[in-house]
């Protein structure tokens, strides 16, 4: 019950930093790319508020991880994504159509059924050999790296949406890195996790994150962003279970299951990307030709009028 407990806390955590912070960068200009600029908005309460949240749902996480293993933990987090759209309505004073809804809610059941279908279980000691960190490190970081070149100079969804998955899979290494972590602390105390790699390493991947997350709250809606963020965290969490930490899955007639999750993922993807939501995602021009019949999650902002505040600033 108390890893339940603190795995909902900390999708609770986690969605109310993805509003709080997209409402810090709402008022910004698209930086466009990754770059220092984005670090400017540091400054406003708001965004230090979505920062405590980003702590907290840390925080709630790694405690989650030492009551249960990854399989348990993961899979309750994809309400984050639900949990993020009704957050962002109130704050942003935007209705959810049933549409809106219906898709988040295919995403996140989606997920749910292919972990539910795979069922990892521990197997063994919670531990990643040195061989299954020297290549699982590796790849995890260059998926990271493509996705952020393909980000560069594509349309705000786009970039919004792809810097979402980088932001997920670098979260997704975290939670891995913090199991290795609170193994460890479990086995010898904190001198132990003092003594661990793996606990530095957590800190370098956690701000990394962190500021891929700046990145795709600056680029685009929230609705772009935040679905690759949720979606890409438990599956590459559950990657990390299977490959690094030994879980098994099950096999047979719960691939068949494993494949309609993923259908399911798909339809809500397309559903969202249709979305009225997401009138930041079109270009200055087509946006111009849309206004004002669309308007965004985060307060209806289209490119071309955050361009012009910017450049009357």
């Amino acid at each position: 019950m108390l890893t339940y407990l603190f795995a909902v806390l900390a999708a609770v955590a986690n969605a109310v930093s993805s509003v709080l912070q997209r409402k810090a960068h709402r008022d910004e200009p698209v930086v466009g790319s990754l770059s220092w600029r984005l670090l400017l908005v540091l400054h406003k309460p708001v965004w230090l508020l979505g920062f405590l949240a980003v702590i907290a749902g840390f925080l709630l996480q790694a405690t989650a991880l030492s009551f249960g293993a990854l399989s348990v933990v993961e899979p309750i987090l994809v309400i984050e994504l639900p949990l993020t759209l009704l957050i962002a309505s109130l704050a942003f004073e935007q209705r959810l159509h049933a549409r809106d809804w219906t898709a988040a809610l295919a995403m996140t059941a989606g997920v749910s059924v292919l972990l539910y279908a795979l069922s990892p279980m521990v197997n063994g000691a919670p531990t990643v050999s040195t061989l299954s960190w020297s290549i699982g490190l590796p790849v995890n970081v260059v998926w990271i790296a493509v996705l952020v070149a393909g980000s560069r100079g594509s349309s705000p969804g786009r970039a919004a949406a792809l810097l979402g998955v980088a932001t997920g899979s670098a979260f997704g290494l975290t939670v891995a890195l913090v199991k290795g972590m609170t193994t460890a602390l479990d086995q010898g105390g904190v001198p132990r996790a003092l003594a661990t790699w793996q606990t530095y390493a957590l800190v370098v991947t956690g701000v990394l994150g962190v500021f891929l997350l700046q990145g795709a709250l600056n680029a685009g809606a929230l609705t772009m962003a935040q679905p690759g963020i949720t979606i890409a965290d438990p599956v590459v969490s559950m990657l990390w279970g299977i490959f690094g930490y030994g879980e098994m899955v099950r096999t047979g007639g719960y691939l068949l299951v494993a494949l309609g999750g993923v259908v399911m993922v798909a339809a809500g993807v397309y559903g969202l990307a249709r979305s009225t939501l997401i009138s930041e995602t079109l270009a200055p021009s087509a946006a111009s030709q849309h206004a004002p019949a669309v308007q965004a999650v985060d307060g209806g902002d289209t490119e071309d009028r955050r361009a012009g505040r910017a450049g009357s600033r």
